[in-house]
């Protein structure tokens, strides 16, 4: 089956994807295009995988470069293949042609940046615990420190999980309210004490309050669509034993 890549015309120029499960080796409650080498996958057919998204993007399979992500807000710059233990980090940058920055996600945010004008991109992981602790702004200011101005920066988020499909506790909420009191806008009622926890919109808000030049989601739900997309989330309310997880790239 042929790889499905959802794009976005915010990032025209710039060679990117957001990856979709179709199309991949992995089978049984990985079927498709698992690239998580920390699940337990057979491992040859993860790296058939990565080899897979590698070759839709023209590249070589060590041009692939990934962290080791943490729920951080820790960046690295990238100028190249890094060596093993890869760093630990929930997001990359480089102003280096070829290389080619990829994020690993399975409900949370994975979200792309590039200013096409300064030859500069990034890529960043931000759960709920990443975008509260500043990934995304962090990120902007490594680009920055490479050369781009973050007015000219477009961010994307891709496929992640929804606010209907997103229930948390009290405590959660109360953690971004004490943060912020007008984060309060990001959780609508659920179930008795429960509430519903808008993660693409929470993101949206910090890239703009960062003063990108431009910030969107793909508008994809992960958990909603299991055809398409892994759900770290789903997998736990079918009783799974693991979970696949997508992959999304840019790079110059």
């Amino acid at each position: 089956m042929t790889l499905e890549i959802i794009t976005s015309p915010s990032l025209d120029g710039v060679s990117h994807g957001f990856f979709t499960r179709r199309g991949g080796a992995s089978s049984g409650v990985y079927a498709g295009l698992n690239c998580g080498a920390g699940s337990d996958d057979l491992r040859d057919a993860v790296e058939l995988n990565r080899a897979r998204v590698a070759d839709a993007l023209g590249l070589a399979r060590e041009a692939l470069v990934t962290v080791h992500q943490t729920h951080s807000a820790d960046v690295v710059t990238v100028t190249g293949p890094l060596a093993a233990p890869k760093p630990e980090a929930d997001a990359m940058v480089t102003a280096t042609p070829g290389v080619a920055l990829a994020i690993l996600t399975a409900d949370c945010e994975p979200v792309l940046f590039a200013d096409a004008e300064a030859g500069v991109i990034g890529a960043a992981h931000a759960g709920w615990k990443g975008a509260l602790d500043g990934v995304l702004e962090a990120t902007v200011e490594a680009m920055e420190a490479l050369g781009a101005d973050r007015a000219r920066i477009a961010a994307v988020i891709g496929p992640t999980i929804s606010q209907r499909a997103y229930e948390v506790g009290p405590e959660f909420v109360e953690r971004f309210v004490d943060d912020d009191p007008g984060n309060a806008r990001f959780f609508a009622g659920g179930t008795g004490d429960r509430a519903q926890f808008d993660l693409p919109g929470y993101g949206l808000k910090r890239l703009r309050d960062a003063g990108v030049g431009q910030a969107e989601w793909t508008r994809h739900c992960t958990y909603s669509d299991p055809a398409r997309f892994y759900s770290y989330r789903r997998s736990v309310h079918l009783r799974e034993a693991d979970y696949g997880r997508l992959i999304s790239v840019i790079r110059l």
